[in-house]
């Protein structure tokens, strides 16, 4: 099982497929900050006053975490916050789902269209957890910027 979870090949395609979401997603959320604001408004979790500075602030530490995640650079960093950033989502997800509300998830494009029901959204979330608890637990450290160094 160890050989598995070690897999160099396994985890550089885990770290591609993570650090594209995350990158992709930060995009639409960086374009349009004031709808990716609205998106978050819609969840009722959060104080109105602190939403403006997450939407400026969270697509920025999505695309930088997916791309030391991507070149493996300050890669337990990166892989830790993506870890925090998506039990965060799920979190949320699973509130609205609770609570009954039909929103848009601001996922990645942001308030003009939803990606889907809530429910797909947390399963892929779900998902790509799973990917991000599987890097953090992996030892494969080959194809980072810092072995090159």
């Amino acid at each position: 099982m160890r050989r598995i979870i070690d897999s160099d090949i396994i985890a550089f395609m885990a770290r591609i497929i993570l650090a594209g979401i995350f990158i992709l997603a930060a995009y639409y959320k960086i374009v349009d900050p004031a709808a990716f604001g609205t998106s978050i408004w819609n969840y009722h979790i959060l104080p109105t006053q602190t939403i403006n500075i997450i939407a400026l602030v969270l697509p920025w530490l999505e695309i930088l975490a997916g791309i030391a995640l991507l070149v493996g650079a300050y890669y337990r960093g990166a892989i830790l916050w993506i870890n925090i950033m998506l039990v965060v989502f799920i979190t949320a997800l699973a509130s609205t789902i609770y609570r009954g509300l039909d929103i848009d998830c601001g996922c990645f494009k942001a308030a003009a269209s939803a990606v889907g029901p809530a429910w797909d959204q947390l399963n892929l979330d779900i998902g790509l957890l799973a990917l991000a608890l599987f890097l953090l637990v992996s030892r494969a450290r080959k194809w980072q910027l810092a072995n090159l160094l």
